[in-house]
């Protein structure tokens, strides 16, 4: 694929390997976060990205995730295939967690379905519930 096909803001990754594979699918299920005995996120229009070679992430809408409790930080980080990743860090009473939220707030065009979105780091939150059900692997920082 030319740089002109692939587009103004596409994912220089792209060019070295263009059969990289990111996928955002609805994730189907209602997901509830929260910290310090708060509920920060709570949405049943959450993504799931499914990203070769990672695991899968959950991403919020950002009208879905209480923003009163979250600071942009300074903190960036750079994906090839995604772009510049923004990130906040969450003050919640006493707690505070640094940089525990990131979006990609100008996406590659080729993932450009995540304009608007934000993902949590699950292993740093207090409870990650699915359809109601308390995840105790991701809620309780092991790995899953």
């Amino acid at each position: 694929m030319t740089e002109a096909a692939r587009g103004a803001n596409s994912g220089p990754g792209y060019a070295k390997k263009p059969d990289y594979r990111i996928d955002m699918v609805p994730a189907g299920k209602q997901v509830r976060v929260e910290v310090n005995g708060q509920v920060i996120a709570d949405s049943a229009n959450v993504m799931l990205m499914q990203e070769q070679n990672h695991k899968p992430v959950c991403y919020f809408p950002m009208s879905d995730i209480e923003m009163a409790h979250f600071e942009r930080t300074d903190h960036s980080t750079h994906c090839p295939f995604k772009g510049d990743a923004s990130y906040w860090t969450l003050t919640v009473g006493e707690r505070v967690l640094e940089d525990v939220m990131w979006g990609y707030e100008t996406p590659c065009d080729e993932v450009s379905g995540i304009k608007g979105y934000v993902a949590l780091y699950r292993d740093r939150i207090d409870n990650w519930y699915e359809d109601g059900e308390l995840l105790l692997g991701s809620a309780h920082g092991a790995d899953d």
